[in-house]
């Protein structure tokens, strides 16, 4: 199969991904002030959501070809990423109390498995292709992250801004370019 309606479609259900943001109430400062908290939660979620999709496609331009597992793979991360706006908007309307922040890390933490998942059956659906498994090796990046979400989860019932600046160190620690998949596709082929 080609890759080309895959990423047609991850594009077009990424580009769904409505995030609302709220309007403050007041037109004054002090009513921007009072909307801040979910602005910031806003910008963290579209960040992830960001970073997911630029991250998806580098990791389906090493690969050529995809298969039924690779569908299913992807439908697995969109779904997690589609649950993005939902946990912000609880977490804005709970006022970022502990279930819903805790929640938010669940679905972070599926999303990053959902990726993995992804990324493992593209190796496996390329195996004359190694490309890919080359750049990403044991995605130790890609583990910590997930890690790191599944530490938060319980933090969040101590104290959600503890969760929160996880959620951002993680954030954070993407926003640094991963030219892995990059510098594998730039070295030139031996046949070339």
């Amino acid at each position: 199969m080609q890759k080309t309606r895959l990423e047609a479609f991850t594009d077009g259900v990424v580009a769904i991904i409505v995030l609302e943001l709220k309007v403050p109430e007041e037109n004054t400062l002090a009513g921007v002030l009072a909307v801040t908290p979910v602005f910031l939660a806003y910008a963290l979620a579209f960040t992830n959501v960001g970073l997911y999709w630029n991250n998806h496609h580098h990791m389906l331009h090493a690969a050529e070809h995809i298969n039924g597992k690779v569908l299913w793979a992807n439908l697995f991360l969109l779904f997690w990423l589609s649950l993005i706006p939902f946990v912000i908007r609880w977490m804005d309307e709970g006022q970022f109390a502990s279930m819903p922040t805790a929640a938010y890390g669940v679905v972070l933490a599926l999303a990053g498995a959902g990726y993995t998942v992804l990324e493992r059956a593209l190796i496996a659906a390329n195996p004359h292709r190694p490309l890919l498994a080359q750049a990403v090796g044991a995605d130790r990046k890609g583990l910590l992250s997930m890690l790191a979400y599944l530490v938060a989860i319980p933090l969040a019932f101590v104290s959600p801004w503890i969760a929160i600046a996880i959620y951002v160190a993680v954030a954070l620690s993407w926003l640094i370019p991963d030219r892995r998949i990059e510098r594998v596709l730039a070295v030139p082929k031996a046949n070339d």
